[in-house]
């Protein structure tokens, strides 16, 4: 026996100590340690400097249908296959889920790993754009997210319609200034409003460089052609949110009784026809050809589309990030993009 400190003599190992407890068989599998293989994946987010996984995860499900524990899985399970980008906004759960995200950020040490996407305008207590609302926002924002920072700042536009785009965005100036905000995205601005925000930034204000649309197979119709062709003169990237229609394109509810347990309001209803029906059929027969799950192939497909940069998508359980997380390795072919799209008219 060798002594303590002292290199025993090397010997070659009988075959009793080979099969002896705890000992691991020459030919087993060699663990996998270090970084994922999605940590090297990363596309950049406009022109704002981030660089991100395509795929981010939506926090619009936690502090609602998904309890804290829950989510926290799942923030882990993302961050374990690379991914880098959560989104949040102040009116998901009345600002649960971000006071969830920031606990998950700060628990795991992550902050400085994590591109931080926040929307604003919607919380009750600071609604709309105006001066005065959005600083309050954002601060707001910034305490549940236990941050000193957020790396983009969505405007929602669909919150107020009356304050003047030079009022927000001097607003926004600030917050840039101050080292609040790093970037701007919008959300629910319509073409002719992006066009002027542009011609604001020719005169010093902050850029928007990254465009949030409700868009999906069975949405093309909300990213139009007046839409796409000002984020592609501007350089935009594009992070559709809705990537899944609330969950529909996952495959997960393919009948009106079922979908009805789950479906918020009419939104999903809408969809359960003959067209969703058919583009379901598609999404399973491609799916079954590049051998992963439909979610997985509905998001494939949106980065398939010009200008896409990451679609935004929510989750109800690790095991969902895992599926959808395929999609991101998958390039379907014009055979197949094709079949989807004759599926979906």
């Amino acid at each position: 026996m060798a002594e303590i400190g002292v290199e025993p003599t090397p010997s070659s190992p009988s075959p009793d100590a080979a099969r002896a407890p705890g000992r691991e068989h020459p030919s087993a599998p060699i663990p996998v340690q270090g970084p994922s293989v999605g940590s090297n994946v990363r596309v950049p987010l406009g022109e704002g400097g981030a660089e991100i996984f395509p795929l981010i995860l939506g926090g619009a499900e936690f502090g609602w249908n998904v309890d804290l524990e829950s989510s926290h899985e799942i923030l882990d399970a993302y961050a374990e296959l690379g991914g880098n980008a959560v989104h949040t906004s102040d009116s998901f759960s009345g600002g649960r889920s971000e006071h969830i995200i920031g606990q998950w950020m700060q628990s795991r040490g992550l902050r400085e790993d994590i591109v931080l996407a926040v929307r604003v305008g919607g919380h009750p207590d600071n609604p709309g754009l105006g001066p005065v609302s959005l600083v309050r926002a954002v601060e707001a924002s910034l305490t549940r997210l236990r941050t000193d920072r957020i790396d983009l700042l969505y405007l929602d536009a669909a919150t107020d319609r009356t304050t003047a785009l030079e009022d927000t965005l001097a607003t926004a100036e600030w917050l840039v200034d101050a080292g609040k905000v790093r970037a701007l995205g919008a959300f629910g601005y319509s073409a002719a409003q992006l066009v002027e925000a542009r011609i604001f930034a020719s005169a010093g204000y902050p850029r928007i460089t990254v465009l949030d649309v409700p868009f999906n197979i069975l949405r093309r119709h909300e990213f139009d052609a007046d839409l796409r062709l000002v984020a592609g003169a501007q350089g935009m990237a594009v992070t559709p949110s809705h990537a899944l229609e609330h969950g529909f394109l996952a495959g997960r509810h393919r009948t009106r009784a079922r979908g009805a347990l789950s479906v918020r309001g009419a939104q999903l209803a809408a969809n359960l026809n003959r067209r969703g029906s058919r583009t379901l059929k598609a999404l399973d027969t491609v799916g079954a050809e590049v051998g992963v799950p439909d979610a997985a192939v509905a998001v494939a497909w949106l980065l398939a589309q010009r200008l896409v940069t990451a679609p935004i998508v929510n989750a109800f359980a690790p095991r969902h990030v895992e599926e959808l997380a395929q999609g991101v390795g998958v390039r379907l072919s014009r055979a197949q993009l094709a079949e989807i799209a004759r599926a979906a008219q």
